[in-house]
């Protein structure tokens, strides 16, 4: 007993591969916090657990009280930053280093169903323990998570009922999918390994449903295209009736801490909740709670066309078999997330999913005195953030196309509550209508609000957020817009804490404000073709302006509702900026909300901007080699100067020593024409008369003889 009580106390050493992916990151999480041996204890009341359970998102916060395991692992990507709960990661290329990093762990985790080129590496490191099994400083144990695609084309227990589930006793009838042949030759090298020396290497197998939860994987998709709101139905590959395994990641975690802790005798097991559904169940669940509420059968062949689905996703989104956890429920202590399945907690799985994406809205609301700016901020708001713009007019004619395409709905629809339906919306039309013509285009408040409350509980503005524009106007409709549904008759005493709807609520409210003067003379300078059949006609414009003071001039404003709630607006004063562009106005917002909170850039919008910046980039080039082609006809033209203006100079110093020669000459030429020539002359003609065999030295002989003597 002693030593048992020791070993559960001292902390183990846990192996993940590829620690950076979802599901061995979301294991790796939650072991991380994990205190060794809890799961042989009974557990607390079912309150504890439950609570336990909805906050299991959060496990970083919570601190464990005892020995928790270590965490370490390889990564698929080196480049990606450490994760927060590893005590080491490895980025590993020799698999010599890769074993002595495995020898010193207690338990090994392979993760097989994300990444099949770790299929090769799992079995390699399985043999590899084994051979090292004399070299064990303690006993080890090796878990393969694999997946139920190696029993996707098993038999049926009973060909009568293909429905009787599959449990971990029927593990040798299994047949795996064509695509998922090396995962079944996986599972049993595994459990061959682990029959020679149990009481060193001990090794499980456990078959994995479908994973869901936190960020999502296979699911992914569906979650994504539902959030986005930009299609009326969410598709379904295929009939849609197969029956699909599943179990939520943090559940597939806390079976990985029972066998860890457990060291069960059954090594093949089966790790998926206790749902039944089928996939048009669950993609019929994602959209209702976070996209359009429908669903529309597609041929299966349409998932290809998804460049967001490989092939092993859209194999696993059609297998069709129904298992259940037998061991799993008897045996474990398990704190389950979602026992049930998806379906059942569909609304907790939509909030891990936003939180882990960091998809969460922003809501806002920009208030401020007629042409002072809020349409235009708003617009730009909207695109930088992607957010929905509301205005009232937009608002209103929304609800009227919609209420006048129901009524236009076929009527030989048979069922009941369609034809209800029917006439519920003709008659809020026709109440709509009525209330427009008494009050000269105008629509009563209670009206108003409802439309906008029904606006902002809307999935797109709940998904992405808003931003409203010059609205509420006045203290009672933002009390009546976003007072609780609890709330809704308003009765209480203003000034007091309100029950306000912290769904609709804005994050951020910014009052843009200007004098008067500013903005009549904005006004003013508008375009006569902008102003024209505007609310920026003259007469129109003042009584606006005037209502708005008015407003705003009482104890009890719009912004006043904002402070009593601890939502307190920013002041803009558009006059200090003297843009009429507004960029400012929006640069101090931006910088105010701070990064957006969506998937970034869609891949449009990628290649739209990869083009943008080829082109800027192209242009950049273009005029790199244009200032070089300059610079290069600069200097070409430089070099040509230079060489004329030293040719000129080279001309001007020959002539000016020609000119110095000429000079230092006169006075040996006057010499020479003087007592030289005269000599030379006569010798010469007398050379002439004479005719001598050698002239030359007869003219010498003469030179020597008649010799002027110069004095």
């Amino acid at each position: 007993m002693a030593d048992e009580e020791k070993e559960v106390l001292r902390s183990k050493r846990v192996f993940i591969n590829h620690i950076d992916l979802y599901t061995s990151r979301n294991i790796g999480k939650y072991l991380s916090n994990c205190v060794v041996g809890a799961s042989l204890e009974e557990a607390g009341g079912e309150e504890e657990n439950e609570e336990q359970d909805n906050t299991s998102q959060d496990t970083k916060s919570i601190q464990p009280k005892g020995i928790t395991f270590q965490i370490v692992g390889t990564l698929s990507k080196p480049e990606e930053k450490k994760t927060a709960f590893a005590l080491e990661e490895y980025s590993i290329s020799k698999r010599e280093e890769l074993l002595d990093r495995l020898m010193e762990c207690d338990v090994i985790i392979y993760n097989i169903t994300e990444d099949f080129q770790q299929i090769d590496e799992a079995c390699w490191a399985i043999s590899a323990l084994h051979s090292e099994l004399e070299h064990f400083n303690s006993p080890k144990m090796f878990i393969l998570i694999s997946t139920v695609m190696t029993w996707s084309l098993s038999k049926p227990i009973d060909p009568d009922d293909p429905e009787i589930p599959f449990t971990e006793d029927d593990y040798r009838r299994r047949r795996p999918h064509p695509n998922f042949k090396d995962h079944i030759s996986a599972e049993k090298l595994v459990i061959k390994m682990g029959k020679t020396s149990k009481s060193k290497l001990s090794t499980y197998v456990l078959a994995a449903g479908l994973q869901y939860g936190a960020g999502e994987q296979i699911f992914h998709f569906f979650f994504k295209t539902a959030w986005y709101g930009e299609v009326p139905a969410l598709p379904v590959f295929g009939p849609g009736n197969n029956f699909i395994p599943t179990i939520h990641v943090n559940d597939l975690a806390g079976v990985l801490q029972n066998i860890i802790d457990h060291k069960p005798k059954t090594h093949y097991l089966v790790a998926v909740d206790d749902s039944k559904h089928t996939i048009e169940d669950i993609i019929k669940a994602i959209s209702i709670s976070l996209g359009p509420g429908k669903v529309q059968q597609v041929p299966k062949e349409d998932a290809f066309l998804s460049k967001n689905l490989t092939q092993a996703d859209i194999d696993s989104l059609l297998v069709n078999i129904c298992m259940e956890a037998v061991f799993v429920k008897e045996h474990f202590n398990i704190n389950w997330v979602a026992e049930g399945g998806m379906i059942g907690n569909i609304e907790h799985v939509v909030k891990e999913y936003k939180q882990s994406r960091g998809l969460l809205p922003i809501q806002m609301c920009i208030l401020g005195p007629p042409a002072v700016g809020k349409s235009t901020v708003a617009e730009k708001i909207c695109k930088h953030y992607k957010l929905h713009h509301i205005k009232i007019k937009d608002v209103i004619t929304e609800v009227l196309a919609n209420l006048e395409k129901q009524t236009r709905l076929p009527e030989t629809s048979e069922e009941e509550g369609d034809n209800d339906g029917v006439a519920d919306a003709q008659e809020l039309l026709d109440v709509v209508k009525e209330n427009m013509e008494q009050n000269g285009g105008r629509l009563d408040d209670q009206y108003v609000i409802r439309f906008m409350r029904e606006k902002l509980k809307s999935k797109p503005c709940q998904n992405q957020g808003y931003v409203l524009d010059g609205f509420p106007k006045s203290y009672e409709q933002a009390k009546e817009l976003f007072c609780s549904e609890d709330d809704e008759e308003g009765k209480e005493t203003r000034g007091k804490a309100h029950n306000f709807d912290k769904t609709i609520i804005p994050e951020y409210v910014f009052a843009l404000d200007a004098s008067d003067e500013f903005l009549k003379t904005r006004v003013m300078n508008l375009p006569e073709s902008v102003v024209d059949g505007t609310h920026y006609a003259q007469d129109q414009f003042l009584r606006r302006l005037a209502l708005f003071r008015e407003y705003n001039v009482e104890d009890e404003t719009v912004l006043n509702y904002f402070d009593e709630l601890e939502i307190h607006p920013e002041h803009i004063d558009i006059s200090m900026n003297g843009d009429f562009e507004d960029t400012s106005v929006t640069e101090k917002i931006i910088k105010a909300v701070g990064k957006p909170r969506n998937y970034g850039l869609s891949p449009e919008e990628l290649e739209e901007l990869e083009c943008k910046l080829a082109d800027e980039r192209f242009q950049r080039e273009e005029a790199k080699l244009a200032e070089r082609e300059q610079k290069e006809a600069e200097e070409e033209a430089e070099r040509v100067a230079r060489w004329e203006e030293w040719n000129k100079r080279l001309e001007e110093v020959k002539r000016q020593e020609h000119e110095l020669l000429e000079a230092q000459s006169v006075p040996l030429r006057n010499y020479l024409m003087k007592n030289v020539m005269p000599t030379l002359t006569q010798g010469l003609i007398e050379c002439c008369k004479e005719r001598p065999a050698d002239p030359v030295d007869f003219v010498a002989e003469y030179l020597f003889k008649n010799n002027p003597q110069v004095e």
